[in-house]
């Protein structure tokens, strides 16, 4: 073998481990468990103290090295201490030219009605000093307000509902309590998630369109495919 193919080959080897290195060529700085909460953080909706135990106190400790760290990816660190709760949202600055990394995820008509029902939930709650828990059979009960009574094709309808009910469960605003399968507790992030100043506007609105899918106006909720308020 020539010296010039010696010397490459050295060149391309890689560096030796770096003490803390969590994998192969790892150049973090970070240990394990704080980088799990950014990436907790990241893939939301949000850190809950009851639900993310062993997390929350990592939050705790290094709340200022995981705010400058999503900094550098233009996000801002939104934590509740009273609830217990955290979350990243996107850093607003109209004269800096700031990329977006997240984006909210638009919800349908239905799924939409069902996120703004557990936020009341929740609000009634944290009134009486409760946990925020409800059964299926109550989510779908108030779904069924927005069908109208002239829809023929019920099970259509039905697994919309269940839709709704799986896809808050994927976005983590509800989850099943554990050794009951149709009971749920509603998450505190909701509260930040979606803002009480929101709540009588759309309040109104789900008012209006509920009334006019009983009379079967026309004017009534809008199909599946169309696009309702944005999951906040």
């Amino acid at each position: 073998m020539s010296s010039e193919t010696e010397d490459a080959s050295e060149r391309e080897a890689p560096p030796p481990p770096r003490d803390g290195a969590l994998f192969v060529g790892d150049s973090g700085e970070l240990p394990m468990d704080t980088r799990r909460v950014l990436v907790h953080l990241l893939l939301g909706p949000a850190l809950d103290a009851d639900r993310q135990t062993k997390l929350w106190p990592v939050l705790l400790r290094d709340e200022r090295v995981v705010r400058s760290r999503l900094h550098e990816l233009f996000l801002e660190l939104v934590v509740d201490h009273e609830q217990r709760v955290a979350f990243t949202r996107q850093v607003a600055d109209e004269a800096a030219d700031i990329p977006v990394l997240l984006r909210k995820a638009a919800l349908t008509f239905v799924q939409s009605a069902l996120v703004l029902f557990l936020r009341q939930q929740l609000t009634q709650a944290d009134a009486r000093g409760e946990r925020a828990v409800v059964s299926l059979d109550e989510m779908r009960e108030h779904l069924r307000v927005f069908e109208r009574d002239q829809n023929t094709d019920r099970a259509k309808f039905e697994r919309q509902a269940q839709g709704a009910v799986e896809k808050a469960v994927q976005l983590n605003l509800i989850r099943r309590l554990r050794g009951e399968d149709d009971r749920y507790e509603v998450s505190p992030a909701l509260k930040l998630l979606f803002p009480a100043e929101e709540i009588l506007a759309l309040t109104q609105t789900y008012t209006q369109l509920a009334q006019r899918a009983a009379a079967g106006a026309p004017d009534g909720p809008p199909a599946e495919n169309e696009r309702a308020p944005e999951d906040a």
